[in-house]
């Protein structure tokens, strides 16, 4: 598996925040992690990408741990947070050239104009980041942080304040990710989001995974014919089992 994560658990100052949280990501497919403000999401990407240490449980990623081999863990991954990390003043190519060098990468320049190939961002990669779009912004930083190839990429809330146009543009960038060998860990609290992309869809409600499976496994577990009907289904059950 490309990600297992299992028993962790994540408090601050007392207030428990992921309560035992387990699932696994298998290689090249894009797994969701559903749930509203609050529900642990950033945390838990966190901890994955060695930026937290978890008060208890283990996780591996790309075969590392995070606790014990936080180097390597940083090596196979890339992390994508809610707002794009691209500099305004610099073209779209300049802003990819920085981040191959800096990685100490050879051939720059074809490393930046491959991916803006690959991004649909040709014709604006000579025009500054201050002209782009929404869209367009996310579709470069998650061009940037595709240079160097990591196996598993984390999208923390990738679309989140982004128009119905712009979601789309991110969408079939996180589908041709997939469908180049990429494992992609997804945060999301938009259901069609989840319907749209995932393989794998997992509920996370107060710390806990209430739910866990593909679509069809949910529909037919639930006993239910949407993702919406879902998602209020077992938050409620989990609420009112308190």
């Amino acid at each position: 598996m490309s990600i297992h994560v299992q028993g962790i658990e994540k408090s601050y100052r007392q207030l428990p925040v992921l309560r035992g949280v387990d699932f696994t990501v298998a290689p090249g497919s894009i797994f969701a992690l559903l749930g509203a403000n609050g529900a642990g999401k950033t945390t838990l990407i966190r901890i994955l990408s060695t930026l937290l240490r978890a008060d208890a449980g283990t996780a591996r990623v790309n075969g590392f741990d995070v606790a014990a081999q936080a180097a390597d863990v940083r090596a196979s991954i890339s992390l994508t947070g809610q707002f794009a990390a691209v500099d305004e003043i610099l073209t779209g190519r300049e802003n990819l050239v920085l981040i191959a060098r800096l990685r100490h990468l050879d051939g720059p320049g074809p490393i930046a104009d491959g991916l803006l190939r690959r991004f649909s961002l040709t014709e604006a990669g000579a025009r500054r980041v201050a002209t782009y779009s929404g869209g367009m912004r996310r579709r470069l930083d998650i061009a940037m942080s595709l240079i160097g190839n990591p196996p598993v990429i984390f999208l923390d809330e990738p679309t989140a304040g982004l128009d119905p146009q712009a979601r789309a543009e991110v969408w079939e960038s996180v589908k041709e990710l997939a469908g180049r060998g990429t494992t992609v860990l997804l945060t999301t609290q938009y259901l069609d989001e989840a319907e749209q992309l995932a393989d794998r869809i997992a509920i996370l409600h107060e710390g806990r995974i209430v739910v866990d499976g593909t679509l069809e496994d949910l529909k037919r577990g639930e006993g239910r014919s949407t993702l919406e009907d879902i998602f209020f289904a077992v938050v409620g059950d989990a609420t009112a089992g308190k």
